[in-house]
Order: structure tokens, then C-alpha cells, then sequence
């Protein structure tokens, strides 16, 4: 299944704003640190983002509970922010898991701890 085309300029646009924040900054900060530039940077370039975005978890119909995504932009992209060392792959079976739940189709999970960010970046997209 392929995103759609807002979803997609949405992750061009957004990825362009953390590369902006990891030349500015580089990797070895916590994750909050990155969670704050990236979304100061995606205000100065008008990307809708909200951060800490509660998605009710529901099993069989009923909600079980609450998980928190990092960020949500533009109602349509979920964004899961690392500093790792190695994403495993429970990192990625996380988006995975809030895509489903919000019934979106396009993630991306993006580690800071990385030398260049684009080894950082990978692109998740619910299939089903």
C-alpha cells in the first residue's frame, strides 16, 4: 500500500527539519533535547507537529489503555524519536503498533545518535 502525497511532502518536509537540528547540533544529547529543537524548527517552517500525542489502546473493541506518540504532524505522520546506540527491532514494532492503532499508514523512526542522520532515518509504512 503507498502513502499518500500529503503524507509524503509532509516527511520530506519534516526530515528536512531534523537534519537542520542534527547539523546544528550532532548526536550525543537526550532525546527531549531533540524532541524540543525539532519541533521549534518545524514552527519556524510552518510544519503543523504536536508532541506527546495520547493514542487510546484498544483490545477486542474495548480500550485497554493509553500509549504517547513523540510527535504527530499534520495529523497524518506519526514521528518516533531515538538516541541509541542500535534501533532495534522493537523500536520499529512501536510505530508499528501506533500506526495500527490510529489507523494512519506512514511512520518514520529517526535516531539522533547517529553520524549522519540520514543513517538515522527509516521510513515505516502500515501494511495490512
Amino acid at each position: 500500500m503507498e502513502t499518500g502525497s500529503i503524507q509524503d511532502v509532509l516527511a520530506r518536509q519534516f526530515i528536512g527539519a531534523a537534519i537542520e537540528v542534527h547539523r546544528r547540533l550532532g548526536p550525543g544529547f537526550l532525546e527531549s533535547v531533540y524532541e524540543e529543537a525539532v519541533v521549534l524548527e518545524c514552527r519556524l517552517r510552518g510544519i503543523p507537529v504536536r508532541q506527546q500525542v495520547d493514542v487510546s489502546i484498544s483490545y477486542k473493541g474495548m480500550s485497554v489503555g493509553t500509549g504517547r506518540m513523540d510527535l504527530l504532524v499534520g495529523d497524518v505522520l506519526i514521528i518516533e524519536l531515538k538516541t541509541v546506540e542500535n534501533v532495534l527491532p522493537i523500536h520499529q514494532a512501536q510505530l508499528l503498533s501506533y500506526l495500527k492503532a490510529t489507523s494512519l499508514k506512514l511512520g518514520l523512526l529517526i535516531n539522533f545518535n547517529v553520524r549522519m542522520l540520514r543513517n538515522g532515518i527509516k521510513r515505516v509504512i502500515l501494511t495490512r
